[in-house]
């Protein structure tokens, strides 16, 4: 018995140290020093809107959808396959639906995957990678190593989501203000529609879009189909048409109910008669929009999530952007339960590019870096020592 419980001992211990080798070796990586917040500023207001064209209408799209996958390696976290999850958004109005199974590309066309193994929920959705990235730090516990991630992730991709922020550990206010890197945030927490973590980059001077999407593993559940969305104003499906939208900025988000507790039929009915955005831009300095129906309350969240503006019962607002803010987005409260959240209006100088998306590399502090790095080693070097003296065993005659 007391050999058994020593073996057992000697294999618990070595898989702890195996564990903590790898969270060591895989935290490996330069050490930012990260620019200070900068909120937005300049001469004009970018307007992510500008290429709005009613003609076209909105087409509804979900970006994070999981489905069955082959093989034992990513682990099944749907067990419906990709047809199956395809017709089940259809059947709700979707024209736009992409397949982002855990580190694996399951439609070349599209070319999307969400990315990270972390428990702490690091997770990033690629756009347009030509093969997955698996390299990942296990447990991501400070800034320079999930901005580490977001540099080398884009990196032969076309863009990057960071996912569900709201529920990753250890991604707070400080880590908002400082990482950069990224497209778009991912929108929306289960208990809230505040969006708080977007408005914390945003302060800061990172600029990012919004897609709030259903991060789907349970399609036949319908409590969590189609209870996020999106509104694209593209001209067709195709991938590129995608990109070029999502990069543009021309869209929205929403919140939508599940309506029919379970009946399909009535899901799929009211989904076709969701409230929507009619028009919406910038005249001179002035953020418009106009509503298909009236909403409970429209309000105006700008610099450190402070509400600029507030109406009830209107179906549309307009709000001139003072000088000195910073920016300005639009979030519309509907009596059934719906909520829209528009992209961002911000200050910006359009000599300077585009659009006030910033994704210069944060400056490495190369001193730090070696350090750190040769501390690491230090530490991997004990482990691997560790493990020996375990397994020696030292005979008595």
């Amino acid at each position: 018995m007391r050999r058994f419980v020593s073996a057992f001992l000697k294999v618990l211990g070595t898989i702890a140290l195996l564990f903590l080798l790898l969270v060591v070796l895989s935290g490996i990586g330069p050490i930012y020093s990260f620019r200070s917040p900068q909120p937005f500023s300049g001469p004009d207001i970018f307007n992510p809107y500008r290429n709005l064209d009613t003609a076209q209408g909105w087409k509804r799209a979900n970006f994070h959808t999981h489905t069955r996958v082959k093989g034992p390696w990513p682990p099944n976290e749907c067990p419906m396959d990709a047809a199956y999850t395809d017709s089940v958004y259809k059947s709700l109005g979707y024209q736009i639906v992409t397949i982002s199974n855990h580190n694996e590309i399951t439609n070349p066309e599209a070319s999307v995957y969400e990315q990270g193994y972390s428990p702490f929920k690091f997770h990033k959705l690629v756009f347009g990678g030509k093969k997955v990235k698996h390299w990942d730090p296990l447990l991501p516990i400070s800034a320079s190593q999930m901005q580490f991630e977001l540099e080398r992730l884009h990196k032969g991709a076309d863009f990057i989501q960071l996912n569900h922020p709201y529920r990753t550990v250890g991604l707070g206010k400080d880590r908002m203000e400082k990482l950069s890197g990224y497209e778009i945030t991912e929108l929306d927490t289960h208990v809230s529609t505040e969006n708080e973590y977007w408005d914390w980059a945003l302060s800061a001077g990172h600029y990012s879009f919004g897609l709030a999407n259903d991060d789907i593993h349970h399609p036949e559940r319908s409590w969590l189909t189609a209870i996020r969305c999106n509104f694209l104003c593209t001209p067709g499906t195709s991938y590129e048409d995608i990109k070029k939208t999502l990069l543009d900025g021309c869209y929205y988000a929403m919140r939508v109910p599940d309506y029919g507790g379970g009946n399909w039929e009535e899901k799929a009915e009211k989904n076709r008669q969701l409230p929507y955005i009619r028009n919406i831009g910038l005249k001179g300095d002035t953020i418009f929009v106009k509503l298909s129906a009236v909403a409970d309350s429209i309000r105006i969240n700008g610099q450190n999530h402070a509400t600029l503006m507030l109406v009830n019962q209107a179906d549309s607002i307009s709000y001139k952007l003072p000088a000195d803010a910073p920016y300005a987005r639009v979030t519309a409260f509907f009596q059934g339960g719906e909520v829209i959240y528009t992209n961002p209006f911000a200050r910006y100088s359009s000599s300077a590019g585009p659009t006030p998306l910033d994704l210069t590399s944060q400056k490495v502090n190369i001193p730090l870096t070696i350090l750190f790095n040769l501390v690491n080693m230090l530490i991997g070097l004990l482990i691997l020592a560790l493990i020996g003296l375990i397994w020696r065993r030292k005979r008595k005659k």
